[in-house]
């Protein structure tokens, strides 16, 4: 299976939540203080070769937990530009790093258990060397993160223009992705606002 690098995608405004999602309590009633960035560094790192974190004006409010949980920062110099930006910010520092494959998520869409990651590893293994170019979780019909890509779908990201999206992406080469069960469920949208975040809170034991 090809190395991969974990990437965590933390660049945005946040303007709808009011704070950085990145350093909200998660599990959301957990007192020790570990916050929604660290958990998915955390959640992905036994899985991958290194973790990076693509930041954005929040850089120098991040870079603390970024360090202490051991993974590296690539900066996005126009957050402005949306998601897709990012996205290609942090696949550029992906393959700078040596590393064809990668580990994909949104800082905001809850880290899976390290059983469902294991089991998308597993798949993404099988999956590469049958020409596929990616694997996604699902659950009852929905997708979510993290994506596990190959080099292919990471070239194609990068060929795109930037006001293009990873959903047209995958569209346009839907033949070409697996999708794998897992347990959880799935919630694509992260979460964007208060409401978002109480609704996680309440559904945590």
């Amino acid at each position: 299976m090809p190395a991969l690098c974990g990437l965590i995608l933390a660049a945005g405004a946040s303007a709808r939540m009011g704070t950085d999602k990145a350093l909200l309590p998660w599990p959301p009633n957990t007192e020790d203080g570990t916050t929604l960035l660290a958990a998915q560094i955390r959640a992905l790192r036994p899985h991958t070769q290194a973790v990076v974190v693509v930041t954005g004006r929040n850089a120098e409010r991040l870079e603390p937990v970024i360090a202490r949980c051991g993974a590296e920062m690539a900066v996005n110099p126009a957050p402005e530009r949306g998601q897709f930006s990012s996205l290609q910010t942090g696949l550029r520092a992906v393959l700078e790093r040596g590393f064809d494959a990668a580990m994909i998520t949104p800082v905001d869409c809850p880290p899976l258990s390290a059983a469902s990651l294991e089991r998308l590893c597993a798949e993404f293994a099988q999956a590469v060397t049958r020409g596929f170019w990616a694997v996604t979780p699902e659950h009852e019909g929905r997708h979510g993160h993290p994506l596990l890509a190959g080099s292919a779908w990471i070239e194609a990201i990068l060929r795109a223009p930037v006001s293009s999206n990873a959903r047209e992406v995958k569209r346009a080469h839907a033949g070409r992705f697996v999708s794998v069960p897992v347990p959880e469920a799935m919630d694509s949208s992260g979460m964007n606002t208060p409401a978002d975040y109480g609704a996680k809170a309440q559904a945590r034991p």
